[in-house]
């Protein structure tokens, strides 16, 4: 249930809190006031569209937040904690959202930041917002549909028949690209099976660029590399006047002078070690002029094999390292060519994914079939207490000639708008003021199945009036006993069945426009609703009658 929303610099609010009540709560206002601010703020709280325009002018950013009670939503509650979104111990769920001047936002559940497809997705838990034009879209095949589909609760496998569908008309258009290319497919794969033959007879290896190109440096180098190991040789330990012998000379020296001055025993101590370490690079050296290897035959090798590896690289336009990586596209690539010249395989593999789609098809077939029968008479049924006694509503239901994404019949709503006629698409004998009382049917039937906890209308009796919008008012407060109900309305005899009503009114300040909204008390509801009843003249005549709608609903 939403329990507060704040709203600050948004569109012509300056700043706005409010507390909500379970029930019915019915917002009135004259036109123009901005009684669709709820509506606008917690459409943008909750994933919504925003941009700079919605900023109020003159200032930097508009910030908007909604507390939410979660405590019996469990699967909200097991969302966040898989988003890692959740306030341990907390049964309230905090969403704000900021924009600024420029467009840029910034969102934020339980004060960590969120993406705007998160709001998205927390917002279908928690409010469900039927606009003032639903009826407008009524008309729709593609709108009756998906009503159709979620009053059924078959979204999940709408999408896995779309997913099957896609499957399956992706696997038919490589059949038919085979069949059609088998001939230009067949010359494909013959010229990546010459290639990929070609390198794998050179046997090229990952890595050997490297190792080759490192051996061919050292056997070109031999000679050098020995001189230059053994001339150092020389000059460490082999010479008449060798470093060894000269570093051995002072260290004998300043160690008989130890016991004479005790502080060049550290410095004796360094010449050990440096005695040591030139020794072992002596070692080491010796070990390495003795190992480097000075065959002919082998840098001839070598160097053979470079030419190869370069020359190869050069005709297929890489750098020699890369020759193993190209080997290995080439192969995938021969494997993916084949698979899709494999007719046979992919008629099996076209075969299945028919048969899937079929399946699934099927079983969203029984869905809508079962739902179509239940809805058509409950529409019905409410369609009788909004001045259309007689009138029928059926959902027909008619298979389509080709397969598709959405399934495998189209939906189609009929109405009987008088008794004694003949059903007929909605939308060649329904009336706007009929369109707009089906709407709203529908919208109730659609309701009562919800497990959303508020909805919010926004001006949904548009085109009905007397006796009808007093059952209207009805309608939505009977509403109200099981979820927390908002309505935006111009018609008292709905705002008069309001548990709790808010006015709406705009003025000035400091010259620029406000929007606010207060409270109403129970002499304040007369006063609005006669408003609404007689207009700017507000007679005694039209308070007692407003005061006796309140009455009649009480």
């Amino acid at each position: 249930m939403l329990l507060s929303l704040s709203v600050r610099n948004f569109v012509i609010v300056d700043q706005l809190e409010l507390d909500f009540r379970p029930g019915f709560t019915v917002l009135t206002g004259e036109t123009g006031a901005g009684k669709s601010i709820i509506l606008d703020a917690l459409s943008l709280l909750l994933g919504g569209r925003g941009d700079g325009s919605l900023v109020r002018h003159g200032e930097e950013r508009a910030e908007l937040s909604a507390t939410f009670a979660i405590g019996d939503m469990a699967d909200v509650r097991s969302w966040l904690v898989g988003q890692e979104l959740a306030d341990d111990g907390n049964d309230e769920l905090l969403v704000r959202r900021v924009v600024d001047a420029g467009g840029r936002s910034r969102c934020w559940l339980n004060g960590r930041p969120a993406t705007l497809a998160q709001l998205r997705e927390a917002g279908e838990w928690l409010v469900d917002i039927h606009g003032q034009h639903a009826h407008q879209s009524l008309v729709k095949p593609d709108t009756q549909r998906r009503l159709l589909d979620a009053y059924a609760g078959a979204l999940d496998i709408v999408q896995a028949v779309k997913g099957a569908f896609e499957q399956w008309q992706s696997v038919k258009r490589q059949r038919v690209a085979a069949e059609q290319h088998v001939a230009e497919f067949e010359r494909e794969r013959e010229r990546l099976q010459w290639q990929i033959s070609e390198l794998t007879e050179l046997g090229v290896q990952a890595g050997e660029w490297e190792d080759v190109s490192a051996s061919h440096g050292r056997l070109g180098n031999a000679q050098e590399l020995i001189e230059a190991a053994q001339t150092a040789i020389d000059t460490l330990s082999e010479s008449d006047h060798d470093i060894l012998s000269a570093v051995g000379q002072v260290q004998n020296r300043l160690s008989r002078l130890v016991d004479v001055d005790s502080k060049l025993k550290d410095t004796v101590a360094l010449l050990d070690s440096a005695e040591a370490e030139l020794r072992e690079a002596v070692y080491a050296l010796r070990d390495y002029a003795e190992g480097i290897d000075q065959d002919p035959a082998e840098f001839a090798r070598i160097e053979k094999r470079i030419d190869a590896l370069y020359s190869m690289a050069r005709k297929y336009r890489v750098r020699p390292e890369e020759l193993p990586e190209k080997l290995a596209a080439w192969r995938e690539e021969l494997e993916r060519l084949s698979q899709s010249a494999d007719v046979d395989e992919l008629v099996r593999q076209e075969s299945d994914a028919e048969r899937l789609y079929r399946d699934l098809a099927d079983q969203l077939s029984l869905k809508r079939q079962q739902a179509a029968v239940e809805l058509a008479d409950r529409i019905s049924e409410e369609m009788q207490g909004l001045a259309m006694q007689g009138a029928r509503f059926a959902i027909e239901l008619a298979p389509l000639a080709a397969p598709a994404a959405s399934g495998m019949e189209s939906v189609e709503y009929l109405v009987a708008a008088n008794a004694g006629t003949a059903l007929r698409p909605m939308s060649k004998v329904a009336s706007g003021g009929e369109l707009s009382r089906i709407s709203l049917a529908f919208q109730i039937v659609a309701s009562q199945v919800a497990a959303v906890p508020t909805l919010i209308f926004d001006e949904v009796d548009v085109g009905i009036g007397g006796r009808v919008a007093e059952v209207v008012g009805r309608l939505l407060k009977r509403l109200g006993q099981r979820y927390q109900v908002l309505c935006i309305t111009h018609l008292p005899q709905v705002a008069a069945c309001g548990d709790n009503q808010w006015q709406v009114a705009k003025h000035l300040e400091a010259g620029r426009t406000v929007s606010s909204i207060q409270t109403l008390s129970d002499r304040e509801r007369v006063e609005e609703i006669a408003r609404m009843l007689g207009g700017e003249q507000i007679t005694d005549t039209t308070r007692q009658h407003a005061a006796e709608l309140l009455a009649l609903v009480a």
